[in-house]
């Protein structure tokens, strides 16, 4: 290939980029493509004082000894009215208006009946009826005895790359040869403790690679809101399922924004807690890269609060799980009524320079609704700040690059073509590409550090742009758009590299209709301030998940 082509690729031309890429000396072009798109090349030009020693451990660094704040004792927000809600759901089943077992035949039925649908809104790829049903029906009895559990009947899915017993941990890939899981992941497990019926596996993008939501080898939901759109990724199947309200929570992963991207993308809340904070046992790829994090996709701040209290907690085959602190009893729940009276909330003005107008309008309206409640709004500054999202590239792409190895070597040919082109590209980076990462990795880290412990929270764009326009022929097989990921990810990495807990929650819609996320960041191991902030944006009405044209009532006769 003469020239190296620019912007969008998809169709013969990415066809014959793989071909050349993979088979010529072409795989330089790209690797200096990749580099100057993603901005890894600008980050390797930073001054050298910038860089802080390599890193030894991954739990993130605390800015404060203490995360006690003083609570205006408000109630929490009453989600039992909110629309396919868990706490509906509980309302529902304590009163007899429905049961467990309709509500899950009820979402099969619905499923299924968005699969069929052209383009598609299916949410699933594995459907565990038969258990889902048995778990309904045990559910439905301890309900009438007055057991109930806290997610007692409560519909939740899970991502395919979390170990689901008895379904094939394929993690968004096309070949064949995966066994079924001898055993649900911790989470799962804990999930079904908690009385939750599990109704099966959502798809992803391929190794959750793409945070945009495109998978040649699924079909894959689109955008419950515009089925032109892309729905996000990779947590893609999670976040319609819950959107469309097929259950009110989901376990998804978050490497590099794959929770809070669709999340954004779809109007729901999505929460990547503390690295560590759920154990990250019986994930697909177990401790392939420092940046993944287990956790929920939900209609609610009680909903991620609730969810977050039963999955969480320390596993001794999990090193990272074991350095989180366990919550107090209700800890999370109690902290939805604090309110914000006197919260101080971190602004950067120049990484809210670098969203789409529309998204710029609905984030600091909600801040300024926040202000208007007591809230403090404080100016921050961070020069690493924006950089985060190549230190993360780097990261993830590296590491992932090694734990794919085996696949790289046995099915490389049976990768979509967007996912052989990244891996391609990765393997040209310089050998001490990834060590600058780390040792910027660490001077960020303490960056923030220090930030956090002047403000309790820092806010900002869940995402760049909105949701991504996508023809038929690039959903279906596949396309590489380094401009699209950058603007997508471009506030996203910043928590995955400092291992913070970070949440997105819808707070409007822009000039097409489609949903808007802001993004709040709190201090490690401080959920409960993030669920804080969340809540009283419900309790204003600016935090509202909007209704998709296709959304079931699961309540609904």
């Amino acid at each position: 290939m003469r020239a190296f082509p620019v912007g969008r690729i998809s169709g013969r031309t990415l066809d014959a980029l793989v071909t050349a890429v993979r088979k010529t000396p072409a795989r330089g072009v790209l690797a200096g493509l990749l580099r100057a798109e993603l901005g890894i090349d600008a980050l390797r030009a930073l001054p050298h004082e910038l860089r802080g020693p390599l890193p030894f451990s991954h739990a993130p660094l605390a800015a404060r000894a203490s995360h006690e704040r003083s609570s205006q004792g408000l109630d929490a927000p009453d989600t039992q009215g909110t629309e396919r809600s868990a706490a509906a759901l509980a309302k529902a089943y304590r009163s007899g208006e429905s049961s467990p077992v309709q509500v899950a035949l009820r979402a099969f039925g619905f499923a299924r009946e968005l699969a069929g649908r052209v383009p598609t809104l299916g949410p699933l790829c594995g459907y565990d009826d038969a258990r889902a049903l048995r778990a309904a029906q045990d559910s439905q009895e301890r309900i009438t005895r007055g057991a109930a559990r806290p997610l007692e009947g409560i519909p939740i899915t899970v991502k395919e790359e979390i170990d689901l017993f008895g379904f094939p941990t394929r993690k968004g890939t096309g070949y064949a040869g995966f066994q079924p899981a001898a055993a649900d992941a911790l989470a799962v497990a804990r999930l079904r403790t908690a009385g939750a019926v599990i109704l099966g596996q959502t798809p992803m993008t391929e190794f959750g690679l793409s945070p945009l939501g495109a998978n040649p080898h699924r079909r894959m939901p689109m955008n419950p809101h515009d089925t032109s759109r892309l729905a996000g990724g990779s947590s893609t199947g999670g976040a319609v399922a819950v959107s469309l309200g097929l259950c009110p929570m989901s376990l998804g992963t978050d490497g590099g924004g794959s929770i809070r991207i669709p999340a954004a993308h779809c109007g729901i809340f999505g929460l990547k807690p503390s690295y560590g904070r759920i154990p990250s046992s019986g994930l697909g790829t177990p401790f392939a890269t420092s940046v993944v994090h287990l956790g929920p996709l939900a209609r609610s701040s009680s909903d991620l609060a609730r969810f977050l209290e039963v999955a969480s907690g320390a596993d001794p085959a999990d090193d990272a799980s074991r350095l989180a602190p366990a919550f107090a009893t209700d800890e999370l729940t109690q902290a939805l009524g604090r309110g914000v009276r006197g919260l101080r909330i971190g602004v950067e003005p120049d990484e809210w320079s670098a969203a789409s107008p529309a998204i710029r309008r609905a984030g600091e309206a909600a801040l300024q609704a926040l202000s208007r409640e007591g809230a403090t709004l404080v100016e921050v500054r961070s020069p690493l700040m924006r950089w985060a999202g190549a230190i993360g590239y780097l990261t993830l792409g590296i590491e992932g690059f090694l734990a794919l190895a085996r696949v790289r070597k046995e099915h490389m040919d049976e990768l979509g073509l967007d996912v052989q082109l990244v891996l391609a590209g990765i393997e040209t980076f310089c050998p001490d590409d990834y060590l600058d990462a780390q040792r910027l990795r660490s001077s960020l880290r303490r960056e923030l550090a220090e930030l956090l412990r002047d403000v309790d929270v820092l806010a900002l764009p869940s995402t760049g742009q909105g949701p991504l326009s996508v023809a038929d022929e690039e959903a279906r097989y596949g396309f590489i758009d380094p401009k699209a990921l950058q603007a997508t990810c471009r506030f996203a990495f910043l928590a995955n590299v400092s291992g913070l807990p970070a949440a997105s929650a819808p707070v409007g819609l822009d000039d097409d209709g489609l949903p808007i996320g802001l993004q709040i960041i709190g201090d490690a191991w401080d959920e409960a301030c993030v669920l804080q902030v969340l809540a009283h944006l419900e309790r204003i009405g600016v935090a509202r998940p909007p209704r998709p044209a296709s959304a079931l009532d699961l309540l609904s006769r």
